[in-house]
């Protein structure tokens, strides 16, 4: 009889549960109807928001998170908003930033505040598939 070896940690860690609730997903996405080309794709336990092929942002344990750069990180930082951490027990976050109440509640600013995710993560999306120029 052979022993196992204990198992190896993880080395991205553990995944926080980004479960959503129908409720929350179906709301978010009757605020949202107005943004051109809305989709939503179920992932990981959370969900996707896409406008189209755009993957801007993210529903995650009954909050919303929409894609951020430098132009517009602070607007969320100045409502107390909180950076998308996928890993409980590690310090990564990702560039995506909860979206507050007060906003999500509001269908005219949330639809404004959603273009604006779309056109970062736009950028962001044609930035990735540039290829770097060479140095000589």
């Amino acid at each position: 009889m052979s022993k196992k070896a204990p198992a190896k940690p993880s080395e991205r860690g553990r995944l926080q549960s980004m479960r959503v609730s129908s409720g929350f997903r179906e709301f978010v996405l009757d605020q949202l109807a107005a943004l051109p080309g809305i989709r939503d794709r179920s992932m990981f336990g959370g969900v996707g928001l896409y406008a189209d092929d755009v993957f801007f942002g993210i529903l995650a344990s009954d909050v919303l998170y929409f894609k951020v750069d430098d132009s517009t990180r602070q607007a969320y930082e100045r409502a107390l908003s909180h950076p998308f951490k996928p890993y409980a027990d590690r310090p990564m976050t990702m560039s995506y930033y909860s979206v507050p109440i007060a906003i999500v509640e509001d269908t005219p600013t949330l639809v404004a505040w959603a273009k604006r995710a779309v056109a970062v993560a736009t950028v962001s999306k044609k930035t990735a598939r540039t290829p770097s120029k060479l140095k000589r």
